[in-house]
């Protein structure tokens, strides 16, 4: 590196004490770093939307709230879940100065018996979001699909508790699917799930009620959450090309612990069918409650480009 290489070759005068010494490498070091910015300033205006390969400055300040360019978001996380996290930081990878923080809380199992439906208690989700808020995020996200039967209403709540208990806009994977819906007029809709029959049909009765019909659907009948994370992409792209036959507008694949949206630019290039992944859902909607655009996230679906 420059910086490295006058280092190397630096000569502090003989007058100079130590702590002259550390000033004549600071200017050094501030005077590289004022290129760098303006370097990538000007890459980002006459390349339009691709950022440049190094992040971009605000400051030559080295330190302190204005040194990168940020995007904090917060990801409320099933305990047991071990997809989204990778997922999550890997879409988020492509949008220049963004991150993923994540905060847990208990859930193991997915059924419709009194302990696992109280694994979703909004206490324990709001502990969970106001650790993330001592992260000073952007915006935070549920990233968790129980709303698909516990009632779409349990997540609009949730998300104005959240505002309210941390001051942080919010948003979840349900109700972002839900507005990618509403916003293509979306009415046939093609459902992947592990879920157990009883989980998928409480889901399924869910959309039927808010005008949309599941022309499709294929679950695994898994009830233990950790498992979900074991279904192979070749097992999803299966499940995913046999719903495709009954031509839905778009196919969600509706958990947040499968290995699912990466599949998207493959499946919809093969299918032409829009794949609505729940954890692109969740990031789409982070983005979009910080108040930043999804439109430079590539290679994850066409979902990050509808307006």
């Amino acid at each position: 590196m420059v910086f490295t290489a006058e280092v190397r070759n630096f000569r502090a005068s003989p007058s100079a004490g130590a702590f002259g010494v550390a000033q004549q490498l600071w200017a050094i070091r501030q005077s590289r770093l004022l290129v760098f910015t303006l370097v990538s300033t000007i890459w980002t205006e006459t390349r339009g939307i691709n950022p440049p390969p190094w992040p971009i400055l605000r400051s030559a300040e080295p330190y302190g709230n204005d040194a990168v360019t940020r995007l904090r978001l917060g990801v409320l996380t099933p305990s047991s879940n071990t997809a989204l996290e990778p997922l999550t930081s890997a879409i988020l990878a492509t949008l220049a100065g963004a991150s993923a923080h994540f905060s847990r809380f208990r859930v193991t199992e997915i059924a419709l018996d009194a302990p696992a439906l109280g694994q979703f208690d909004d206490e324990k989700i709001l502990a969970a979001a106001e650790l993330l808020a001592d992260a000073r995020v952007d915006a935070i996200g549920w990233s968790g699909t129980s709303s698909g039967w516990l009632g779409f209403e349990r997540d609009r709540r949730l998300v104005e508790r959240i505002r309210e208990r941390t001051g942080i806009p919010a948003t979840t994977a349900v109700l972002e699917l839900n507005e990618l819906l509403a916003r293509k007029g979306i009415r046939r809709l093609a459902l992947v799930t592990p879920y157990t029959r009883d989980v998928q049909e409480r889901i399924v009765a869910n959309y039927r009620a808010l005008g949309i019909e599941v022309v499709a659907e294929r679950h695994l009948g898994i009830r233990v959450n950790h498992e979900f994370a074991n279904v192979t992409a070749d097992s999803l792209h299966r499940l995913i090309e046999e719903v495709a036959g009954e031509r839905p507008q778009a196919i969600a694949t509706f958990c947040t612990n499968l290995h699912a949206a990466q599949l998207a630019q493959e499946v919809e290039r093969q299918l032409g069918i829009p794949l609505l992944d729940t954890v692109s859902t969740t990031v789409r909607g982070m983005v979009r409650a910080a108040g930043a655009s999804p439109a430079a996230i590539r290679g994850w679906g066409e979902l990050f480009q509808w307006n």
